[in-house]
């Protein structure tokens, strides 16, 4: 198959999965384009010789609603599609699975897909660093592959993940980050929100309807003002070092 381009969509509120992702394709040796899905995106249909790596973090084993909804408004034509979850040391569950069932409903036939590991966007102490030089070097790898599969065939057989296509239910976190007193209103982490959840004419504030606790508004602040309730993030931590303390390898499906 003749593949030219390389369109990386990344939904990636901290900057694990923009590393990972952005691995990938660096290995891929083609010319590489960026669709930013932490804001809306203009619909449209890929031109013939693109593949498109979807690449989003996993939230409770399933991908961000947000980022469905975004991916969405891109369209294939039999494209070939690369899924690529990233989490942060627990478990990808249902996830990548939940992200090759939207490609190839976009109309894009998944020829490859990947789990990898980034610090864990909450209790950063888990998986600290990462991904680091080995998983990058594992990226760029499972890039090459991709790019070496497609350059040997024009068919593929159905590519298969692990997970449940039921689906694990994920209604969210209870908690949400706030601001402290340290918070100037800056509007930095208003206009960083990927789903809108800080109120532009107060910064302050946090709109937990909204809010998917992605931890974007926390990694922008420039005052280090927002934070989770101390309480949660203990609790999250104790969690976490029980079932996620261990260090988890990178999976590539090809």
């Amino acid at each position: 198959m003749k593949v030219n381009q390389w369109i990386n969509a990344i939904f990636s509120p901290t900057g694990g999965t923009a590393k990972v992702a952005r691995s990938i394709a660096k290995g891929s040796g083609l010319e590489v384009r960026e669709v930013d899905l932490s804001a809306p995106v203009t619909p449209e249909d890929l031109p013939e010789g693109a593949v498109l790596a979807a690449a989003v973090p996993v939230f409770g084993g399933r991908v961000p609603a947000a980022a469905l909804e975004r991916l969405a408004a891109l369209k294939g034509k039999g494209n070939p599609a690369v899924a690529v979850a990233v989490y942060g040391n627990r478990a990808y569950e249902d996830a990548l699975l939940e992200l090759k069932n939207a490609l190839e409903q976009g109309g894009f036939q998944v020829v490859a897909a990947g789990a990898f590991i980034a610090e864990h966007s909450i209790v950063r102490s888990i998986a600290a660093g990462r991904p680091d030089g080995e998983d990058t070097r594992a990226a760029e790898a499972f890039g090459a592959s991709v790019a070496a599969k497609l350059a040997a065939g024009d068919s593929f057989a159905p590519l298969q993940v692990p997970g449940s296509p039921e689906y694990k239910e994920y209604k969210g976190l209870p908690f949400h980050p706030k601001a402290g007193r340290s918070c100037t209103k800056c509007g930095t982490c208003a206009a960083s929100c990927p789903v809108g959840a800080i109120p532009v004419e107060d910064p302050s504030g946090t709109d937990e309807a909204r809010c998917i606790s992605c931890m974007r508004c926390v990694a922008v602040c420039p005052e280090g003002a927002r934070a989770l309730p101390a309480a949660a993030l203990l609790g999250s931590k104790t969690m976490l070092m029980a079932c996620a303390s261990k260090p988890r390898k990178p999976e590539q499906f090809l």
